[in-house]
């Protein structure tokens, strides 16, 4: 198990740490930690360790002198580089002492386990000195890249980083365009790199769903969406000669870098049309749009949906589906309604893996397979309803112990409220240390963490869907104090909620 030694002179950020992940699961413990950078360099002069998370700016040594200091100590230690300062020069200084990478507080856990992830396959496998730069620097592009596409950086940090790791986005355009093998090929990235090496316009990165991404950066029109469609074609017919279960899907070509994580999104769903186009090796999402348009008037709020499906009520869930088809099912032709429940199923699939990062597709399988049997409305609306309740029982399935659900439910309709580990613990008759101790066992997230999580998804949507004032949409969703709101909706989205509510 691999030792990690934190430094940090805010006590908040270390216990957070502690709780935050489950450090075994990557092969890891947490073996001490300092408030310094002097006491931590006092401590690794007798306690060897693998990997040194650390912050920069902290009294008697900062966190760039205590590098050097640890790499004298110990020449093959990680580091990785926490700072509430988005300050270039510290990132150029840091990797200029071979950091794995340098994360801005609040920590976006995403991106920690990402790192820790990549510096765990990094100890596993000894590298060349000259291999182990190259690969540091890919690990830091597909953080940056992965963060870029996830909505979870703000513009301004990631112009910067983009421009020092010489990612070429100067071309007004982006599409996106998803690569994904069955299980694990080995040299497959050094594969796509090497076939795409002649675009200039092309960045590769992996993402945090172990697919291969392909960004283009292209001028307006036709014809680029045509060139790149091509290259794809390309890519996808050479490799699957010898990988036939090679997929690729592609996103839209969109107006502004901004709009690259819609058209990442996209090329995702289009992946999950591989169930009813099977015989498709590169899966366009401008043809799921084909044939959608007279069924317009038959809108889902998918949001609603994923709600419902986040707080595993399956009861709601399937009222939800019946009352939405119910209000529709005169406004569309029989062949419409049928081509609206596969897209249920899809959604529901990308929802639940989503969640859980697990390939559940025999339940869909079966789904679009009942969907397509389906001789009556009543029939079709059964079949969404238990594609449905298989989705909720597979979540249901991850917590054993039936509190937890509560607790979930409880949330789920009072995320407005005051709520705290102490309140719950009262209702439920549990010490809220043991009931924290059991909701991230079972959920795999503090109460805080998932808390607050679920309250600015619920921002999300009212910024989105309704013209109420920021303060206003932050009590709405539990949050008493606008600066908190903020600070976690930054935390979480990657920008203020001022900015998602133009540009969101």
């Amino acid at each position: 198990m691999y030792k990690v030694f934190i430094v940090d002179d805010e006590p908040f950020i270390i216990e957070g740490l502690y709780d935050i992940l489950d450090w075994s699961s990557f092969d890891m413990e947490i073996v001490s930690h300092a408030g310094n950078g002097q006491a931590a360099l006092n401590a690794l002069s007798a306690q060897p360790v693998d990997i040194l998370i650390t912050d920069i700016s902290m009294p008697f040594m900062n966190g760039l002198d205590l590098i050097r200091e640890a790499r004298q100590l110990q020449p093959d230690i990680k580091v990785i580089i926490l700072s509430g300062f988005n300050e270039f020069e510290y990132l150029k200084e840091g990797m200029q002492l071979g950091i794995e990478n340098y994360l801005l507080k609040p920590i976006n856990v995403e991106e920690l386990e990402s790192t820790l992830r990549n510096t765990a396959s990094k100890l596993d496998h000894t590298l060349s000195p000259q291999t182990d730069d190259a690969y540091g620097v890919q690990i830091l592009k597909d953080n940056i890249l992965h963060r870029w596409l996830t909505g979870q950086i703000a513009a301004t940090e990631f112009e910067e980083r983009a421009q020092f790791l010489n990612l070429s986005l100067d071309a007004p355009d982006v599409a996106v365009a998803i690569l994904r093998t069955k299980g694990e090929v080995s040299g497959m990235f050094e594969r796509v790199e090497d076939m795409l090496k002649d675009k200039s316009y092309v960045n590769i990165f992996h993402d945090i769903d172990g697919d291969i991404v392909i960004v283009a950066n292209v001028h307006a029109g036709e014809d680029e969406k045509k060139r790149f469609m091509e290259c794809l074609q390309a890519l996808s017919a050479a490799l699957c000669e010898t990988h036939p279960a090679v997929l690729i899907g592609a996103g839209s070509l969109m107006r502004g870098l901004h709009h690259a994580p819609a058209s990442y999104q996209e090329a995702k769903k289009a992946l999950q049309y591989v169930m009813i186009y099977p015989d498709l090796k590169v899966i366009d999402h401008a043809i799921l749009e084909k044939g959608g348009s007279s069924a317009s008037s038959f809108s889902i709020d998918w949001k609603e949906y994923a709600k419902l499906i986040l707080s595993r009520n399956a009861e709601l869930l399937a009222e939800r589906i019946r009352v939405d088809f119910e209000q529709h099912r005169d406004g569309v032709t029989p062949a419409e309604l049928q081509n609206i429940a596969l897209e249920v199923v899809i959604r529901f699939k990308m929802e639940l893996e989503g969640i859980k990062h697990s390939d559940e597709s025999a339940i869909y399988q079966r789904g679009l397979r009942l969907v397509l049997d389906s001789g009556t409305f009543d029939e079709l609306v059964q079949a969404l309803q238990q594609v449905g309740t298989e989705t909720i029982q597979s979540l249901l399935q991850d917590l054993k112990n039936p509190i937890v659900n509560q607790v979930l439910q409880h949330i789920d309709k009072h995320y407005a409220e005051e709520l705290s580990l102490k309140l719950l613990g009262a209702h439920y008759h549990l010490h809220p240390v043991y009931l924290g101790q059991l909701f991230h066992k079972e959920t795999g997230e503090t109460f805080a963490e998932y808390i607050n999580k679920y309250r600015i998804e619920r921002a999300k949507e009212q910024l989105r869907n309704s013209n109420l004032k920021v303060h206003e949409i932050a009590r709405n969703v539990g949050y008493w104090e606008t600066g908190y709101f903020y600070k976690q909706f930054r935390k979480y989205v990657g920008i203020s909620p001022t900015d998602f509510k133009v540009f969101g």
